[in-house]
């Protein structure tokens, strides 16, 4: 994970606290949203992906703010991860490089098609990389 960390703090310029929790935040929006096989190889294939998803704060799946989110209209998917995102102290002028460089990681490790079958999944992902 700490390789992932320095590639994304040299990409956006954010501290390394900032962008380990906001990919603790990101890995928890696709554990909830996404297929759960591709996820589980994208975890597979990131050592300490669990881990930045237990200290990120949002729960896991079914997570009490994450049931909450998903019943309020317009509270849930891609839109609530960028909230929380905000939140952790990611700027909207850095979530697309975030984001972009995150999935390249992810891709280069888990492979083109478990990246693709994640980001086909959850509607309005794409629009970020």
């Amino acid at each position: 994970m700490e390789a992932l960390i320095a590639r994304i703090t040299e990409a956006t310029g954010l501290g390394a606290d900032v962008v380990e929790k906001a990919v603790g935040l990101i890995l928890a929006f696709l554990e909830k949203e996404g297929p759960q096989e591709e996820v589980g190889k994208l975890f597979d294939a990131l050592p300490g992906a669990r881990e930045a998803v237990a200290t990120s704060g949002d729960g896991g799946p079914g997570g009490a703010m994450g049931g909450l989110m998903g019943m309020m209209p317009g509270g849930g998917g891609v839109m609530a991860l960028g909230t929380k995102l905000m939140a952790a102290g990611v700027p909207m002028s850095q979530m697309q490089p975030f984001a972009r460089e995150l999935f390249a990681y992810g891709r280069e490790h888990a492979g083109e098609d478990t990246m693709g079958a994640i980001v086909g999944a959850i509607p309005g992902l794409s629009q970020f990389l």
